[in-house]
C-alpha cells in the first residue's frame, strides 16, 4: 500500500473524465470499465508512468526482476446491490497464477469504501491456485446461492467467508496484491452508484505478470 502515489490524482481523474462514458465491463466486474490502449495518448502516458513508479514496490514485495503489463483500465462500480448476480455477491480471484499481480489506484472514492480480502471457511482457501481452484469453485457454487437475495456486496465476514484483511480507499493510494487472493470491493449499500467519473467510485486498475529470477523458483 503506497499513499500519495502520483501526487496528481485529480489530473489523472480528469483524464478519465475525458474518456467517459465508459462501457459495461465484459466480465463479472459490477460496473463500467474503459480499457486503455496506446491510442489513448494521455491515459497511456499515465499508465506508463505509473508502471515505472510501481516497479520498485513490485520488485520488493514479490521478488520480481521485471513485469509485463497485461491490461490497464479506468473502472467504476455502478451496479446497485439489489441488481447483483450470484457470483458478484462473493469474493473473487483474478488468476490462479502467483505471478499475476493487481495494481489498484484509488482516484475518486467515496468514504467508507475500499478493498477486503477473504478466506473461504469450508476449504480454508485464501489464495486460489491450479491445485485448489476446482475445490473453491465447487464450494462457492453450493454455498453462495443460499445467501439471502438482499445480501448485496459482501461486507465483513459471513458464514461462508471470513474477512482476513481490509484496505481503506483513499484518493491517490496504490494497492498492490496477488490476483490469486480472494478479494472484493468494500461497497456500502448507500454509496452513490453513479456512472459519472466526477461523482462515482473511480479507480484505475492494472494487471501485470511479474518475472522472477529462475534461481528463486
Amino acid at each position: 500500500m503506497i499513499d500519495d502515489f502520483s501526487g496528481s490524482v485529480e489530473t489523472i481523474a480528469g483524464i478519465a473524465d475525458s474518456l467517459a462514458p465508459f462501457g459495461k465491463a465484459s466480465n463479472f466486474y459490477p460496473g463500467l470499465r474503459r480499457i486503455l490502449t496506446k491510442q489513448d495518448t494521455a491515459a497511456f502516458a499515465y499508465v506508463d508512468r505509473a508502471c515505472r513508479e510501481a516497479t520498485k514496490f513490485v520488485a520488493g514485495a514479490f521478488g520480481a526482476v521485471g513485469f509485463n503489463l497485461i491490461e490497464a483500465s479506468f473502472s467504476m462500480v455502478t451496479t446497485r446491490p439489489s441488481d447483483l448476480v450470484v457470483p458478484q455477491r462473493a469474493p473473487h480471484f483474478d488468476s490462479v497464477h502467483d505471478n499475476y499481480v493487481a495494481l489498484l489506484h484509488y482516484l475518486r472514492v467515496p468514504e467508507g469504501t475500499g478493498t477486503a480480502f477473504f478466506r473461504q471457511r469450508s476449504t480454508g482457501i485464501e489464495f486460489v491456485t491450479p491445485d485448489n481452484a476446482d475445490r473453491f469453485v465447487e464450494a462457492a457454487k453450493d454455498e453462495v446461492p443460499t445467501l439471502p437475495d438482499d445480501v448485496g456486496y459482501i461486507y465483513g465476514s459471513n458464514r461462508f467467508f471470513e474477512q482476513i484483511g481490509a484496505v481503506e480507499a483513499v484518493p491517490d493510494r496504490l494497492l498492490i496484491y496477488q490476483g490469486s487472493l480472494l478479494h472484493s470491493g468494500i461497497i456500502p449499500s448507500d454509496m452513490a452508484f453513479s456512472d459519472d467519473p466526477r461523482t462515482g467510485r473511480l479507480t484505475a486498475n492494472f494487471f501485470i505478470q511479474v518475472q522472477r529470477n529462475p534461481s528463486d523458483a
